[in-house]
């Protein structure tokens, strides 16, 4: 049985409301694959054992829901979706569209302390891979990337790319069971370019960073063939 923790109340110190909280901790749940594709949720039963109304729970399916997490039909079940292939290359098209030309832009803009506060991210992800902790560098990977489209002043590319990439998600995070090495490999290199203001070289770094989930799709297809969607789904 999933376990969720009972939301904490909004307080004047801008704690998240119960549906942000319920929205965090199911998003956190389906990216670990504790929750696995195609598992039933049930609206009532979930506020129920977090000891809050059906509202702030129906609010939160509805954002995982256009995220694509989640499958709503009415009188059904509602079910994490399966993972979509076809999905996850319309995200990493997205990103790099998107990244390519963040990243360009970054190599001759970023200011000294959008560096520094990259490279701060670069050495946590660094002690994430050590300890062999996936959703913590799944985390600082989403805030490097995210960083970097903040100090281009592009932040709003992160609001598109964040829309469209949770079947990419649930894919990225079972390639660092045995890629998160090569990934922070990969910031590295990102970050070589950015300090040494080469817009080539950063773009290559992007388009090649972006690109390894081809290379690992079809492995992680192969060992989780039931959490995919048949294509056509």
């Amino acid at each position: 049985m999933i376990e969720f923790q009972p939301p904490a109340h909004q307080d004047p110190a801008g704690r998240p409301s119960v549906a942000e909280q319920v929205f965090g901790q199911l998003q956190r749940q389906i990216l670990s694959l504790d929750l696995e594709p195609g598992s039933k949720v049930s609206e009532a039963e979930l506020a129920k054992a977090l000891g809050v109304s059906r509202q702030p729970v129906r609010d939160a399916f509805f954002r995982l829901a256009k995220l694509g997490y989640l499958l709503i039909r009415p009188q059904r079940a509602t079910t994490v979706t399966l993972i979509s292939e076809n999905a996850v290359l319309r995200a990493r098209s997205i990103r790099t569209a998107l990244e390519v030309e963040t990243v360009r832009t970054a190599a001759l803009t970023l200011s000294a302390e959008s560096l520094d506060v990259l490279d701060d991210l670069i050495a946590q992800q660094d002690a994430a891979v050590r300890a062999e902790d996936k959703a913590e560098f799944h985390r600082l990977d989403d805030l490097f990337h995210h960083e970097i489209c903040n100090g281009a002043g592009v932040g709003f590319f992160w609001e598109l790319i964040a829309e469209n990439k949770g079947h990419m998600d649930r894919v990225r995070m079972l390639s660092l069971s045995f890629a998160s090495r090569d990934a922070w490999n990969d910031h590295v290199e990102i970050m070589r370019n950015l300090r040494a203001q080469d817009v080539e070289g950063a773009s290559t770094a992007i388009r090649n960073h972006l690109s390894r989930i081809l290379q690992q799709l079809d492995r992680i297809r192969a060992a989780n063939h039931e959490w995919f969607a048949a294509e056509g789904e």
